[in-house]
């Protein structure tokens, strides 16, 4: 009995989707709605995401400008962005937020690499733990008499193919993001 990867398969393929869509936040000179993602305003003693209290447009390249709902969450919304590390100070005119992305200088674009590589580590890390986790079941499954010597290294190739597949894949993704990065 060769041991099932699909489970794992899965597993590593969430965890590039969970990568990729990460890298959605960091901003690469252009105005990206995404950059809010991660930040939450109170709302009426509820942590709620900026896009769930108020409109998110992207007017020109440069420019987000967010329109909330209600206008008393204007201040909050600034506040919440203030304290998040967008790293963009939001301009209120006290019906709505612009947010003004400068031109990355080139420190700062190396930096932003830096961190992609770092994120990418990261998530290659992930991929390797599910790896293991799978030979790992794949030796409990040997020790326990269910699977033979020669199927226990053909599940250990497979779930090492599957490995390098999901590293290339996160390869792709990391070297893609460098040269969004790089090339603005």
């Amino acid at each position: 009995m060769k041991l099932d990867t699909s489970d794992f398969e899965r597993k590593m393929k969430k965890s590039c989707e969970l990568y990729e869509s990460s890298l959605e936040t960091i901003r690469v000179g252009r105005a990206n709605a995404a950059v809010l993602s991660g930040v939450t305003v109170d709302y009426y003693g509820v942590e709620t995401p900026i896009n769930q209290v108020a409109e998110i447009k992207v007017p020109d390249p440069k420019t987000l400008v967010i329109s909330p709902w209600d206008a008393s969450m204007t201040k909050n919304i600034e506040r919440a962005i203030l304290a998040s590390n967008v790293g963009i100070t939001p301009q209120n005119d006290g019906k709505m937020l612009r947010l003004s992305f400068p031109p990355l200088t080139e420190e700062r674009r190396r930096e932003l690499s830096k961190q992609v590589a770092k994120m990418g580590e990261d998530a290659k890390v992930n991929i390797r733990n599910i790896r293991r986790d799978g030979i790992d079941k794949a030796k409990n499954l040997k020790k326990q008499s269910e699977m033979t010597e020669d199927e226990l290294k053909e599940s250990e190739k497979s779930m090492q193919d599957l490995t390098d597949k999901y590293i290339k894949e996160i390869d792709k993704i990391t070297a893609a993001k460098d040269q969004d990065i790089m090339s603005i």
